[in-house]
């Protein structure tokens, strides 16, 4: 049984950082692309950004273009999110996601990925 489990939120005032991890178990994540979503409230799940199966390609959103960076270690079965300079439109609930299957890169959709984690709160106060 596949897990995602993320980790790394809270509260933080604007500009500050965080790094958000995920971390698989049940498979590796070797063969997987791998991506972050995130959802504010009363919006809908939105890309963040994306990472293929060795790292080699990555993808943003506009708006974290440059403030924020996704990377992976395969050795430790996770994948993070350092995020700089965060603003309070950056509030949402931040979830990890995987893709097992026919890989080309990165991906944006969330109907390309097989498995979700939980999420985790990331707070940006004025």
């Amino acid at each position: 049984q596949v897990q995602l489990v993320e980790s790394g939120g809270g509260l933080v005032q604007a500009g500050g950082s965080l790094r958000l991890s995920c971390a698989a178990s049940g498979r590796t994540i070797s063969a997987s692309a791998m991506g972050w979503f995130r959802q504010a409230p009363g919006k809908e799940r939105e890309f963040v950004a994306g990472i293929s199966w060795n790292g080699g390609s990555t993808g943003y959103a506009d708006s974290v273009k440059g403030r924020f960076t996704i990377s992976r270690d395969n050795a430790k079965n996770t994948v993070y999110l350092q995020m700089n300079s965060l603003k309070p439109e950056d509030t949402a609930v931040y979830y990890c996601a995987a893709r097992w299957g026919l890989l080309r890169g990165y991906y944006t959709e969330l109907h390309e990925y097989n498995y979700w984690g939980q999420g985790t709160q990331v707070t940006v106060s004025s």
